[in-house]
């Protein structure tokens, strides 16, 4: 096993315990608030901007956790250019996704478009690529498909979904995560 492989997969335990400590424990402390996150589905000629975080390694949709007292724009498209340098439109609210289970939150998906700025990768984000709407990677987090696909369906009206993130979809992730470090973040 070469050095840098060896140092990839050593930094990844104490990023699961982190990881595992934010999904397990975290959420079912006394008072623990709703966890809400806002992420965009950046569509451009038919493609989609997904990101890699610095954390857990795999391909995502852009976004983050509104502050106090911030709107769902405003945080939207604060996190973006935070993570991607670009500027964005809101184009629609593509749906809300209660996850249960491990991380339990409310996932607020938006459709965007890119409207300037320089896209560019953040110690947040390394990686940023556009791939095709109809090929995302194999490495795009699980839990990302269905809002991708809501998002490309154009339904009429928001969509509300209820997702369990059980043992199964934690292992995928683990999975994704482990493939994306082996490949040094270059696995699709």
């Amino acid at each position: 096993m070469s050095g840098g492989l060896a140092r990839r997969l050593a930094a990844a335990v104490p990023t699961y315990a982190r990881i595992a400590w934010w999904g397990l424990v975290a959420p079912r402390v006394p008072g623990a608030q709703t966890l809400l996150v806002v992420q965009a589905v950046i569509l451009r000629e038919g493609r989609v901007l997904l990101a890699v975080r610095s954390d857990l390694r795999g391909w995502e949709l852009p976004g983050g956790t509104p502050q106090p007292g911030e709107s769902d724009a405003a945080a939207l498209s604060r996190e973006v250019r935070e993570e991607t340098g670009l500027e964005v439109e809101i184009l629609r609210l593509v749906g809300a996704y209660q996850r249960s289970g491990f991380r339990p939150h409310l996932a607020r998906v938006f459709a965007c478009r890119a409207l300037g700025g320089t896209q560019r990768p953040s110690p947040e984000t390394p990686r940023l690529k556009w791939f095709d709407v109809h090929s995302p990677p194999a490495t795009l987090f699980p839990w990302y498909r269905e809002p991708l696909a809501d998002a490309l369906a154009g339904h009429p009206e928001p969509v509300a979904r209820r997702e369990h993130q059980g043992v199964r979809r934690v292992l995928a992730g683990l999975a994704i995560d482990l493939r994306m470090r082996i490949s040094d973040d270059s696995a699709t």
